[in-house]
């Protein structure tokens, strides 16, 4: 047992299932989790692995203050980020987080995973591919490339966060994903940004399903590996898992090092999500995006028996490196509520779906929905037997919400 396995964690962010799969991953190994939480409704602050649950304070000098706080009356701490925002805030204020060891990537480093463009400069460096993209600079270069674009076309910002702020100050609303279906359904979608002069990158939509393959990289050794596919989406055409499967390490060997080589070109440390889209009629498979920050499907690898936050704060943390885990391919897990608005939309509304290459059966659809409560292998994003109280804190405040 290392003198330093007690070190204590603060977990900035315990409302959503990565923060609770963070919590439980370090309590129930016996480290004090301390987490900071949004709302009340924070599932997180139910959780019989946190030792103190705390809400932040409403502005970000507060919470500045109460992580300083908190670092003066536990000593040296581990300290996790959920948020890209909070990662943001955090590495501008590394000064004062002198007290903790920091688990997320400096700024330098999120800089090139959060700016689209240096992701895919670098990954054809390293030889991974990326889908045909444009990044229109005015509007009549958007008018140009339309009519030769193959269509559905998927429209991402480069710098989602920078670009918030811009959108916001004229008025207009962020879509992280928007898909159009023709060059004029995208140019009248794109004519809306002409006062504020930036538009984000149009992509040719990539057939196939999510695949994420998943590392903890320290001077350019990895020191875990997982993956997965995604078996269902919200929205259904592509967006966030809400049912995906782990995948044995036999499969996309071969991904995976151009994967590798990727990160290492970009001089990365951490944890990281590289995310494809995998055709697996052509056998190809096209990049997304790399996570820089602990991933939405994180209870999938931790019900699999690859820990994560564990082997973070292992690692980078107390200094005791883990052997790669072998973990339990086949395992299934839920996002319960997205995905039950994902069979809502497929039984009620079939027509809305963006990808019309998209067929489901809506029996077909009802019947795995069910069908999956009684499988063996299904695991739960919330729910868990050694610790359900989360679980049943989020339900009562959904039933509260639309009571």
């Amino acid at each position: 047992m290392t003198a330093n396995l007690h070190m204590p964690a603060v977990v900035l962010g315990i409302d959503t299932p990565i923060g609770l799969a963070i919590v439980r991953s370090l309590g129930r190994r016996g480290v004090p989790v301390y987490g900071v939480a949004r709302s009340v409704a924070a599932p997180g602050l139910s959780s019989r692995y946190l030792r103190e649950g705390m809400l932040r304070a409403e502005d970000a000098a507060g919470t500045l203050d109460q992580l300083e706080q908190l670092a003066q009356r536990l000593g040296t701490a581990c300290l996790f980020a959920i948020s890209e925002g909070d990662i943001a805030l955090l590495n501008r204020h590394r000064e004062r987080l002198a007290g903790y060891r920091l688990m997320f990537p400096d700024a330098r480093r999120m800089e090139t995973v959060l700016d689209k463009q240096k992701t895919y400069a670098a990954a054809e460096k390293a030889g991974v591919p990326v889908p045909r993209t444009v990044q229109p600079a005015t509007f009549a270069e958007a008018q140009a490339a339309a009519p030769a674009l193959r269509y559905p076309v998927v429209l991402k910002w480069a710098e989602p966060n920078e670009a918030g702020i811009l959108l916001c100050r004229a008025g207009l609303e962020l879509d992280k994903t928007r898909y159009c279906h023709d060059a004029d359904e995208l140019l009248d979608y794109l004519r809306q940004f002409e006062p504020v002069g930036r538009y984000p990158m149009i992509q040719e939509y990539c057939a196939g399903y999510g695949l994420g393959q998943f590392f903890l990289m320290h001077e350019g050794r990895v020191h875990c590996v997982f993956q997965h596919r995604r078996l269902h989406e919200w929205p259904p055409e592509g967006g966030v898992s809400t049912l995906c499967e782990s995948v044995s390490l036999e499969h996309h060997a071969a991904l995976r090092e151009r994967s590798l080589a990727l990160l290492r070109e970009l001089d990365w440390e951490g944890i990281a999500m590289v995310e494809y889209r995998y055709d697996p009629d052509r056998k190809e498979a096209a990049l997304m995006e790399i996570n820089g920050r602990f991933w939405g499907s994180l209870p999938l690898a931790c019900h699999a028996g690859a820990d994560f936050p564990w082997l973070a704060y292992s690692l980078l943390g107390i200094g005791a490196a883990q052997p790669q885990p072998r973990y339990r391919a086949g395992l299934r897990c839920r996002f319960m509520i997205p995905e039950t608005k994902r069979l809502a939309r497929l039984l009620f509304q079939p027509g809305v779906v963006a990808d019309r290459k998209l067929v489901f059966s809506r029996g077909g659809e009802l019947a795995g929905y069910l069908r999956d409560f009684l499988r063996p292998s299904t695991r739960y994003y919330l729910f868990t037997w050694s610790d359900p109280a989360p679980f049943l804190r989020d339900l009562w405040h959904v039933v509260r919400r639309t009571g």
